[in-house]
């Protein structure tokens, strides 16, 4: 089966050499094809480029059926890979929500047993099926945005069972639907309230009996750990990554979002895939991950629900560090997917150009999320992911119009999508 789109108004972020990521004055450039075709091949992008060079009859050659589909005035845009989110939990929690309004911090709000551990509870006491109903939707609802690609954490669980019962929904949502998912667990979200006064053996169960069980059932591609002020610390998070990688696990940190927690060094020591969150970031922070393989990831969902400080990403970028930004779709701090969104925030609260939130959200978030060879560009071999916008002036249009719902076709794996 090969579908042929034809009359593509601007075929964004194409690619004839696949990159590993965009750092620095690099994150301004977006290369594009003007008034350009491009031909899906099963679930692979199998070629692209301009009108005026498209020769059908050897599109059409071979006998293949061939779907036919005019963007005459629409964008054509890798789909969004949204490198950090906890979209698997139980429940809502706007009672918080209005805590926020009336003065309350997260770490007040987390002192009275809410916040991570109001929504522990509820998946403990959720069935499987309850939570894979829950997050089927929300998986849905995030494809409808635009999003082709997403890390999903565990975390809420805070006990062994509730833990691998989080990862195998995660598991069965990679089996069931068409994005390309990858998993992280993360017992070390927070300390549960039966250990309150005892982290020390909190961590012990973790690196002891929790890495060892989700490691048995390959239920997770990545360790992470919450390394901030309130929560682990720099001593906890090293022997935690440490006993990941012994099972396989590459570690992706919340780091810095409370305050300089040394997360972003014991990240970098790791090898971590990316920090996430780096609310608190400074030339030390900088220093650390020039010259590394570790992505900082920027979560603007956080900081604005939250109102916390915005994290530095014009020092960040003008340093010459590439930069992704994710959604932290969660109940508590970011309830939305919405990656168009997190683009618009990116340029309005960060000062980041559209080019630059662009790359933010696809080939860097890949990137993030280990998938920047399958996703995260237009180019020849990777999966067919994207989406077309309905008719909009340009790639200026997609932020700015911050509420506007203009994703008008997805496609994930070669298949439109029918919503």
């Amino acid at each position: 089966m090969k579908t042929l789109i034809i009359n593509i108004k601007k075929l964004v972020q194409i690619e004839k050499a696949p990159r590993t990521w965009v750092a620095g004055k690099d994150m301004a450039q977006l290369s594009s094809i003007d008034n350009a075709w491009l031909l899906v091949e099963d679930d692979k992008i199998a070629a692209f480029g301009e009108m005026k060079e498209l020769d059908k009859a050897s599109v059409c050659s071979g006998g293949d059926t061939i779907k036919e589909i005019d963007a005459t005035g629409r964008l054509l845009l890798p789909s969004y890979c949204d490198s950090h989110t906890h979209l698997v939990y139980a429940g809502s929690r706007e009672v918080e929500y209005i805590d926020k309004i009336r003065g309350l911090s997260y770490e007040e709000i987390a002192r009275r047993g809410g916040g991570i551990l109001n929504s522990a509870e509820r998946i403990r006491q959720a069935s499987e099926e309850e939570l894979y109903d829950a997050a089927y939707d929300r998986v849905q609802e995030i494809a409808g945005y635009g999003t082709g690609a997403v890390e999903i954490k565990s975390g809420y669980g805070l006990d062994t069972d509730s833990e691998l019962k989080m990862l195998r929904v995660i598991r069965r949502l990679k089996q069931e639907t068409p994005l390309l998912i990858k998993s992280t667990f993360l017992g070390a979200h927070a300390v549960p309230a039966e250990y309150k006064g005892r982290q020390t053996d909190y961590v012990d169960l973790i690196i002891n009996e929790m890495i060892p069980m989700v490691a048995a059932e390959e239920l997770a591609d990545y360790i992470d750990v919450f390394c901030d002020k309130g929560f682990f610390t720099v001593e906890d998070t090293d022997r935690m990554l440490n006993a990941g990688m012994k099972y396989g696990m590459r570690a992706k940190i919340h780091a810095n979002e409370l305050d300089y927690s040394g997360g972003i060094q014991v990240g970098v020591k790791y090898d971590a895939l990316s920090v996430d969150h780096l609310e608190y970031v400074g030339d030390e922070e900088i220093a650390c991950l020039l010259g590394s393989e570790t992505m900082p990831t920027v979560l603007p969902g956080a900081a604005f629900f939250l109102n916390m400080p915005y994290s530095p990403v014009r020092q960040m970028i003008d340093a010459g560090l590439p930069v992704a930004l994710a959604s932290d779709y969660n109940p508590g701090s970011s309830p939305s997917g919405n990656m168009k969104f997190i683009m618009s925030l990116g340029c309005i609260n960060y000062k980041m150009l559209p080019e630059e939130v662009i790359n933010a959200t696809t080939i860097n978030s890949a990137y993030a999320m280990g998938v920047q060879e399958e996703v995260g560009s237009i180019a020849v071999g990777k999966l067919a992911n994207f989406y077309l916008t309905k008719p909009v002036p340009g790639i200026e249009y997609l932020p700015y119009a911050y509420t506007a719902d203009l994703v008008e076709t997805v496609f994930l794996r070669g298949e439109q999508l029918q919503f």
